[in-house]
């Protein structure tokens, strides 16, 4: 397991990109590892840009900038584009492909496609619960994770739906 941890999410406000870093953010801290989380926005209510940055680390945390994310989570073509190259080859790239129309095949990471809001409508009639199936995956994938504890702040940050954020996340837990 790496000393420090990555993880890079941004799309377009109403999306959840905030929430998922702090829900990252505070089941790291409920892990007792040190934590770092930085979010950045447009000037828009809803709609415009949004980038949540989280480290992870069993060591004091020197940057709380992602400069080599381990994972970035892509919601929109905008956010793909200006953060794919930052993934180094060891790292991966998760995306929505209802929000990303094409990806960069030339990348040396790896890269998934997680059809969340289809996943979202299919299983809830909402996208909604994108958000939370794509936090699934997330804790799937970040072994310095405990997916219970993830689970847990999950549902204490988001007060409603419990049973449907509960189950979204095991879709998307089970999805790789």
């Amino acid at each position: 397991m790496k000393e420090r941890v990555e993880i890079l999410a941004s799309g377009f406000g109403g999306q959840g990109v905030v929430r998922l870093g702090q829900i990252i953010g505070e089941a790291g801290v409920r892990q007792d590892l040190h934590v770092t989380m930085l979010k950045s926005h447009g000037t828009e209510m809803r709609g415009g840009y949004v980038r949540s940055q989280v480290v992870l680390s069993r060591e004091a945390v020197d940057s709380p900038i992602c400069e080599s994310p381990d994972l970035f989570v892509a919601l929109s073509s905008a956010a793909y584009n200006q953060f794919k190259s930052l993934v180094p080859g060891s790292g991966v790239i998760l995306y929505d492909p209802a929000f990303v129309d094409a990806v960069d095949e030339h990348l040396s990471c790896s890269q998934k496609a997680i059809p969340a809001n289809e996943l979202s409508v299919k299983n809830f009639d909402s996208p909604l619960f994108a958000n939370s199936l794509i936090l699934g995956v997330v804790a799937g994938l970040i072994d310095i994770l405990d997916k219970d504890i993830v689970m847990e702040s999950m549902l204490r940050i988001m007060p409603k739906f419990h049973d449907e954020n509960r189950e979204a996340f095991r879709i998307g837990y089970e999805y790789l």
